[in-house]
């Protein structure tokens, strides 16, 4: 007389493979205290811009919180003054030009370093990183000495050479990140099909890091747009940028038409930044 086995089980195997993945793959709940630091530290960034904008509203003559009155004065003088327009367009061309150079450097750089293995790839990757370690005031100092001698200062090329030479870190990481994901393989299929290198990257490689490319061109924009300090050392009276004349209506005179310039430079590097979210969730959507 045979005796069955007793189908005995543990939990863990009465639960199937179900029970496994979700045990796996769930997600420790995030602690009271974490997400009160992250309100904190949010509050800490918008918090200037609770004051600036409605301050951009007041009819004051001067600086005054809360504001007094609704109008918008301050921003007719911003649209009618050729002072304010012209280095409002005078930022936009800088910031142009300097988004295309540093993320065509930096895209290079990245590509370059990602292919490169041992102590001079991380003596360049380190190399690369000075200019957002560094700080400000030295790196400008340094920019100026240099320009003095090559009649660069006060020039749109010398504007743009300085401003990539801090932008360009900012690709580098965006696009070393994309490269991260990227599969080397893909080009060796490239080429046994007959591609070129140069066209293996432009069809291969370029579609697959696209958004660290783009993410980086859009930093290389904003830091060029609302870089100041090396603007101080390289502004003429001839030409001078966005955040320099900002920088004079507090400091030479007081000019309340600074609460409406701030205003509209959050709301144009808001939109900058959030643009590309909304163009990739409306192509996920589709």
């Amino acid at each position: 007389m045979t005796s069955t086995p007793a189908m005995t089980s543990s939990p863990a195997t009465a639960s199937g493979p179900a029970a496994g993945r979700r045990r796996y793959t769930k997600v420790d709940p995030i602690p009271w205290w974490l997400k009160a630091f992250g309100g904190v530290v949010v509050i800490f960034f918008i918090l200037p811009t609770l004051f600036v904008i409605p301050m951009s509203f007041s009819d004051a003559a001067t600086f005054e919180f809360p504001p007094r009155g609704f109008t918008w004065r301050l921003y007719e003088n911003f649209f009618t003054s050729p002072t304010w327009l012209n280095s409002l367009g005078n930022s936009f061309l800088v910031a142009t030009l300097t988004a295309v150079l540093a993320t065509t450097v930096g895209t290079a750089a990245a590509v370059a370093l990602s292919r490169m293995q041992g102590r001079v790839a991380r003596f360049l990757r380190t190399l690369l990183m000075v200019p957002i370690v560094a700080p400000a005031i030295v790196v400008a100092v340094a920019v100026y000495i240099a320009f003095l001698g090559w009649q660069l200062t006060g020039t749109v090329l010398g504007y743009v050479l300085a401003h990539t030479a801090i932008a360009v870190p900012y690709v580098v990481v965006s696009v070393t990140g994309a490269l991260g994901g990227f599969d080397p393989q893909l080009l060796r299929a490239a080429s046994s099909l007959g591609s070129s290198p140069s066209r293996a990257f432009v069809r291969v490689t370029m579609p697959l890091i696209s958004r660290g490319i783009l993410t980086g061109a859009i930093f290389a924009f904003i830091v060029s747009f609302d870089e100041v300090v090396l603007a101080l050392f390289l502004r003429s009276p001839v030409f001078q940028t966005m955040p320099v004349q900002m920088y004079n209506s507090v400091t030479v005179e007081i000019d309340p038409t600074i609460s409406a310039a701030s205003s509209l430079m959050v709301v144009a590097v808001t939109i900058i930044f959030l643009l590309p979210q909304l163009l990739r969730g409306r192509a996920r959507r589709r």
